[in-house]
């Protein structure tokens, strides 16, 4: 009904009447600026090389449109593009070309067609000697892992449970050197603080926190997670198993909040 409307409106012009739309398409992203967009789509791809990874979340607003083909087809597209760009920062992404318009047109005019606010929440790259993808069934989910050495299948296949891995149970480091200064700060307080309440001595608090916190980097930090494989290894002893060299060298996960 909008293209016949249209069609209506620009006397059977057909370039005139895709401009109406497009700029249907502009009024309804701007209604629909304010509104939370928490559903959508979460995928993560790789090159043919397996030297570069890609993870993106496309928001829309319901679980419907979410599913909807051309939604998932265009964050796909999306994905393409930036594996095979240099400039991968979002802004940049936005003004590159897709079906012959810019992303940042692509959405605005798939905003018109859909009736939702669409955004793109996130958009990270990783490259890497072998880069390898997981995607959780459903979409609302995915993780990338980098590793130091190439190894093809048998580099796939411990890829691809180090990326499970890093699904499940969402490691906020990749091991205890990486993790952010306010983290530690903030688990050695509330060990302290516990280790008080538990009435210990004031002499000993700092250790027993010390203690908390070298608790958390094995349960945190992904090479020192327990595999969830085999918990009588860690990630750090599963790889070495693998191949004596291999190591991860970046990781990123993504989900819906």
């Amino acid at each position: 009904m909008d293209c016949k409307n249209a069609l209506t409106e620009a006397q059977g012009d057909f370039e005139k009447a895709t401009d109406l739309l497009r700029k249907k398409g502009q009024k309804v992203a701007e209604k629909r600026g304010e509104r939370d967009a928490k559903e959508g789509y979460v995928v993560a791809k790789t090159t043919e090389d397996s030297k570069k990874g890609a993870i993106i979340i496309l928001n829309c607003e319901t679980d419907f449109v979410a599913k909807n083909e051309e939604f998932i087809g265009y964050a796909n597209s999306i994905l393409e593009l930036t594996l095979s760009k240099d400039n991968t920062s979002l802004d940049s992404i936005l003004g590159e070309t897709v079906n012959g318009a810019s992303v940042k047109d692509g959405i605005t005019d798939l905003v018109g067609k859909i009736g939702e606010k669409i955004e793109i929440s996130q958009l990270q790259t990783i490259e890497s000697e072998q880069v390898v993808a997981y995607n959780h069934p459903g979409n609302r989910l995915a993780s990338l892992v980098g590793l130091n050495i190439a190894k093809g299948e048998d580099g796939e296949a411990a890829g691809k449970d180090v990326a499970m891995q890093i699904a499940a149970m969402n490691p906020v480091a990749l091991d205890r050197d990486g993790v952010d200064k306010t983290i530690i700060e903030r688990e050695m307080e509330i060990g302290m603080e516990q280790a008080r309440q538990e009435g210990k001595p004031e002499a000993i608090i700092e250790k027993i926190a010390t203690g908390k916190l070298n608790k958390f980097y094995k349960e945190n930090t992904l090479l020192n997670q327990e595999f969830i494989k085999d918990n009588k290894k860690t990630i750090k002893q599963y790889l070495s198993e693998v191949d004596g060299s291999l190591t991860i060298t970046e990781f990123c996960r993504q989900s819906l909040s």
